[in-house]
């Protein structure tokens, strides 16, 4: 029997897959009642450690749409796992007999990548803390898709709370795999989170620029705006701008809004005001007469109902959306639908931390708040120098000083000597005297490596 097929994060789907799951979204559409002899007999289980409205109900009405069933768990806090059991038993348990697939959700970052290597059916990420949201960016993705008709090349605002906005940072990866323009428009103190900045620039050449987003007005006034592109600087085609002057923003296809997270919010972050709203004065903007309004829901104040009736603003389709995208995925997941010859991007790989303690520097991780099932991993992104980032959650581990574990010794990260080790027996320090604590020594310049 092969090993299932996980949705953990939106890099987990090729391009060719999620424009397949588009199509096949798109039929769904056509007629939601005309398909339940897609997955008769197969049940979902709806594992959910936070609340959820749209994407819990949403996947539970595309799986009884496909014919098949449906376990709700929506209040997990309240199940065994207030007795102490441990996530990688509860999905183990309930993969065994009880589902054909997972849809979890998480306040922990990189739970649902901890659940796929224990699950034995499909894990679905249905939001892990702050970190990604896949489904609801392939809703995202398939509204854009429908509104404007392609992906490629898209100039889209995304403006809020971009730090702590799940279904934002998997939504930029996936416009930037897809050639987007992308400009960010947050709140002060909630900009893009460093360690989705870092890869989006070590995996797509995208290198911030400060934006003028004047035009934007009282929208974007106390903002300090970043361009991010994967394009080259005489492709652009948002900005114009002589060199060395700040580009100006003057044309958006999207202006995508998202609320603030304020249950991910320390007593200062809470402190702050001034939150973005939208409303009919800052919609007249000259480059959004053309832009579709979006919004992942739920929403508080950052956008006033005058607009709801505004043609360009899209964002209760976008919720509609969600049931045949999921649909899609389920089917695709669960075996039942096709995509011909499209196969997915090979896994980043992660290595086991066996020496040392955590370098995770992420204190809501799944690696520091699961106390048992959890062995710290970490991805290298560069050896000189050494880049590496948390196996769960991504978080960047800055680790000045870095061992061997065969060898026992340790240098700069920086050294040229840290390219012989191999990758799986690096070990991160945080000074001399960690290391050497653990038995580990500096290393001549002709210590031989493993």
């Amino acid at each position: 029997m092969s090993a299932p097929r996980h949705l953990v994060s939106i890099d987990d789907l090729s391009l060719a897959e999620i424009q397949g799951l588009f199509r096949h979204a798109q039929a769904f559409a056509q007629d939601l009642r005309g398909w339940s002899h897609q997955c008769p007999g197969l049940i979902s289980a709806s594992l959910f450690y936070e609340p959820s409205t749209r994407t819990r109900l949403s996947f539970e009405s595309a799986m009884l749409r496909l014919g098949g069933g449906v376990l709700s768990a929506a209040e997990m806090s309240s199940s065994s796992a207030s007795k102490g059991e441990s996530l990688a038993d509860t999905v183990r348990v309930v993969g065994s007999s009880y589902a054909d697939v997972i849809i979890l959700r998480h306040s922990s970052e990189g739970a649902a990548r901890l659940a796929a290597q224990y699950a034995p059916v499909p894990v679905i990420n249905a939001g892990d803390g702050s970190h990604e949201h896949p489904t609801q960016t392939l809703c995202d993705l398939y509204t854009l898709w429908l509104e404007c008709g392609k992906l490629e090349g898209l100039d889209i605002v995304l403006s809020g709370d971009l730090r702590y906005s799940r279904t934002i940072h998997s939504f930029v990866f996936a416009l930037a795999r897809f050639g987007a323009n992308i400009v960010c428009v947050p709140h002060p103190g909630f900009e893009m989170p460093e360690y989705v900045v870092t890869r989006l620039r070590d995996e797509f050449g995208v290198e911030p620029v400060r934006a003028d987003v004047s035009r934007l007005g009282d929208l974007a006034s106390a903002s300090d705006a970043v361009y991010l592109t994967p394009q080259k600087p005489h492709q652009l085609s948002l900005f114009t701008g002589e060199a060395g002057v700040r580009p100006e923003l003057l044309k958006v296809d999207a202006l995508y809004v998202t609320r603030p997270q304020t249950e991910r919010y320390s007593k200062e972050e809470m402190a702050r005001t001034g939150f973005v709203h939208l409303d009919k004065q800052r919609l007249a903007a000259d480059p959004l007469r053309n832009a579709v309004v979006m919004h992942p829901l739920p929403r508080r104040d950052e956008i006033s109902g005058d607009i709801d009736q505004d043609p360009r603003s899209v964002y209760f389709k976008q919720a509609g959306r969600g049931v045949p995208m999921r649909m899609a995925i389920l089917a695709f997941l669960l075996g039942r639908i096709d995509m011909g010859t499209a196969s997915a991007p090979a896994d980043v790989r992660s290595h086991a931390v066996t020496v040392g303690s955590n370098p995770c520097p992420n204190p809501t991780c799944i690696s520091r708040t699961e106390m048992r099932h959890v062995l710290p991993r970490y991805r290298l992104a560069s050896r000189l120098p050494v880049r590496a980032s948390c196996g769960y959650c991504d978080a960047a581990i800055a680790a000045p000083l870095v061992g061997c574990s065969t060898t026992l010794h340790f240098h700069e990260a920086d050294s040229s000597l840290v390219r012989r080790i191999r990758p799986d027996h690096l070990v991160f320090f945080e000074s001399a005297a960690q290391a050497q604590a653990l038995g580990f020594r500096p290393a001549g310049q002709a210590t031989e490596l493993v």
